[in-house]
């Protein structure tokens, strides 16, 4: 009963954010438009030079994500306080895990539809041609996007009491994303180079491993930064 309940709450507050986004599609534009801003930025600055776009296509691809989904957290928590309703939210019987593990779901849709849009822009502009191996670059970008949304959730909630939290977001997070975003361009670029010395095996655990390290610790921690 304790566990179909947890689920039921998980379940209630994904939905609630995944409708509130729906029904205001500005918030998902926004985020989609800067991620394909910052691809054609990378494009002017690189030039021409087929070469040199395909060699920055992961690089770029990444930071794109990476950047845009920044834009995702600050506003995962936005609708709660903006109505004061965080703190009823954290009233409501039952574990306060519940409320990241809705909250990360519902980052986690919204970053991957976005990561989906970044993908065609990304392929077209930079002429990037899919690689043999695209089941194991499928599995690299869930593993970053997981990594990515993990941290972002977590330290968005750490932020959301502060006035700055717009800006107190990228100095908390930026930081912790540099192991993932190594690990995930990386493994992202020996794929696209046929992976001939078997490189991306060991990105991918190191992925693996940071995903579940972290996945625990916030969790765990939730509970205690969401009071500050």
């Amino acid at each position: 009963m304790g566990r179909s309940a947890d689920w039921g709450r998980i379940r209630a507050i994904a939905w609630k954010d995944l409708t509130a986004e729906r029904r205001s599609k500005a918030g998902f534009y926004s985020v989609a438009a800067l991620g394909i801003t910052i691809l054609v930025l990378f494009g002017f600055a690189l030039g021409p030079d087929t070469r040199a776009l395909r060699d920055a296509a992961v690089g770029a691809l990444w930071l794109a994500v990476f950047f845009a989904g920044v834009l995702t957290f600050n506003r995962s928590y936005q609708v709660e306080l903006d109505s004061g309703a965080l703190d009823t939210l954290l009233l409501y019987g039952g574990g306060r895990w519940t409320i990241f593990t809705g909250k990360l779901l519902a980052n986690l849709a919204f970053v991957m539809m976005m990561l989906v849009i970044v993908l065609i822009v990304g392929a077209v502009l930079f002429q990037v041609e899919v690689p043999a191996q695209w089941p194991t670059l499928l599995a690299v970008l869930a593993l970053g996007v997981i990594g990515l949304v993990t941290l972002g959730t977590f330290y968005a909630a750490m932020a959301s009491r502060s006035r700055a939290r717009e800006v107190l977001l990228p100095l908390l997070l930026f930081p912790m994303m540099v192991p993932v975003l190594l690990a995930a361009i990386q493994a992202s670029k020996a794929l696209f180079g046929a992976d001939l010395m078997q490189e991306s095996g060991a990105w991918m655990r190191l992925l693996v491993a940071y995903d579940l390290v972290f996945l625990i610790i916030t969790h765990l921690a939730f509970e205690y930064v969401i009071e500050v």
